[in-house]
């Protein structure tokens, strides 16, 4: 199978546990805030990447080399997720992801920057293209400027640092690696942003099992987004992520009784059109992988 179409595979793991991420996340979001959803997370997270490495006997993988990029990577990560987890519990799921789905824009513009990757006609149209869906579906002149909306675009500049520095320590690190220092890097932070104040408050009976579906769901997403990126170029990958959008307007609908019109699924039409035309040339053309 071509490596374009593999990484595409992964990316299908990877909107599935964003998406329930998202739902977990209103839920945990009534009693915790931010900073103390992300320490649980963190918590659940370190146990287990450590008890799956070491029955895997992967373990000796974790370095101490590119702490630079893991710290770049996962203060990136950390500020744009606490952003995320804000904005959930705010606006409508559909319109978080919309605006979130600006970050292959930035992704485009980093990752030359960062990655010396290619920055090809067919990748800037597929992004813009994407990018066209979004503001279909968001109408932007309708939306009221708010907290949660500026939270949600802030959060999308946050994620593209995050993929385009993952996409660099895949070239020297591995997976066990890349996820264990994620946990203990964004544990830290989280134990500091929600102790500051000398107050952490401990999930319910009722908010736990939401915490462990952010938890786990959070490794998921990042094992299947690693892998991922490890396959093809970030430019390739990250817009796949639009298919996010549909999958999660219809959540909200059906949980929370959040409107989908036309104009949404219009929306939607354009960016899976933008990633599968995408997908073809790229799988087409086996130099826009190894070119990076």
């Amino acid at each position: 199978m071509h490596p374009t179409l593999r990484a595409g595979l992964w990316m299908t793991g990877t909107i599935t546990a964003f998406s329930a991420m998202a739902v977990a996340g209103r839920h945990a979001g009534s009693e915790l805030d931010t900073f103390e959803i992300m320490l649980f997370r963190s918590i659940i997270g370190f146990a287990v990447v450590v008890l799956i490495a070491g029955l895997a006997g992967r373990l000796a993988e974790i370095r101490l080399q590119r702490m630079d990029l893991h710290l770049m990577r996962n203060l990136s990560h950390f500020t744009g997720q606490n952003l995320w987890f804000y904005a959930v519990t705010v606006i409508p799921l559909a319109q978080v992801f919309a605006l979130e789905f600006t970050m292959p824009l930035w992704v485009v513009l980093l990752s030359p920057l960062v990655l010396g990757e290619r920055l090809t006609l067919n990748r800037v149209a597929a992004a813009l293209a994407g990018f066209v869906g979004i503001l279909i579906v968001t109408r932007p002149d309708a939306q009221s400027l708010n907290a949660g909306v500026i939270a949600a675009a802030l959060a999308a500049i946050g994620f593209a640092g995050s993929a385009v520095f993952t996409r660099k320590l895949t070239r020297s690190e591995s997976i066990t690696s890349i996820l264990f220092w994620l946990t203990v890097i964004q544990g830290v932070l989280g134990l500091i942003c929600a102790g500051w104040d000398g107050d952490i408050t401990l999930p319910s009976a009722s908010a736990l099992p939401s915490v462990g579906v952010i938890a786990l769901c959070g490794l998921l997403a990042h094992f299947c987004l690693t892998k991922a990126l490890s396959l093809a170029p970030a430019t390739v990958i990250i817009p796949i992520d639009f298919a996010r959008l549909p999958v999660i307007a219809l959540v909200g609908m059906l949980l929370y009784r959040e409107p989908v019109d036309p104009l949404t699924l219009l929306g939607a039409v354009v960016i899976f059109t933008a990633n599968y035309l995408n997908i073809l040339h790229e799988t087409r053309n086996p130099l826009g992988v190894t070119k990076t």
